[in-house]
């Protein structure tokens, strides 16, 4: 019965954490997420104690809140398009020339731009290069230098 109990309280916070919205947001999906892997994690935390209910509220404020956070960030489509744009700017424009990645479905967008052209000690070419990615109205730079590997891809040089 309390077992009952506490997985009701786990999907309740869960549902109301997404609010009512027909579809949710990935911050709100974050959430949602990181509330029920809380839960689970604080019930087999808090296995065998007197204060399993207390390990489980905990795991479920604490994933919701680490979900929120994480939601809140790029989505893997708006990684992957943007390290698309990256690899073809480097590959197919000259230096000084600005190409661009939008993604739809979040309005994300960026730009990439290779700024110098030169020589590894092996002959492959490298690039130096400066991006930008706008998220919700903030726009992050970046800059650094590529290598072309020996299979066609460019490795950004640490």
């Amino acid at each position: 019965m309390k077992k009952t109990l506490i997985t009701a309280g786990v999907l309740s916070l869960a549902l109301l954490a997404t609010g009512c919205s027909t579809v949710p947001s990935k911050q709100e999906q974050g959430a949602a997420a990181g509330a029920v892997v809380g839960g689970v994690l604080g019930s087999a935390l808090g296995k065998g104690h007197s204060d399993r209910g207390w390990a489980i509220a905990l795991g479920v404020i604490f994933g919701a809140i680490v979900g929120d956070q994480i939601g809140a960030q790029l989505d893997e489509r708006d990684r992957l398009l943007a390290a698309q744009n990256l690899q073809y700017s480097l590959e197919s424009t000259k230096d000084g020339a600005t190409t661009t990645w939008e993604n739809p479905n979040t309005g994300h967008n960026g730009t990439a731009t290779p700024t110098k052209t030169t020589s590894a000690t092996d002959g492959s070419p490298c690039r130096e290069f400066t991006t930008e990615i706008q998220v919700g109205g903030e726009t992050q730079q970046g800059y650094g230098t590529a290598c072309r590997q020996a299979d066609g891809s460019w490795k950004i040089q640490s």
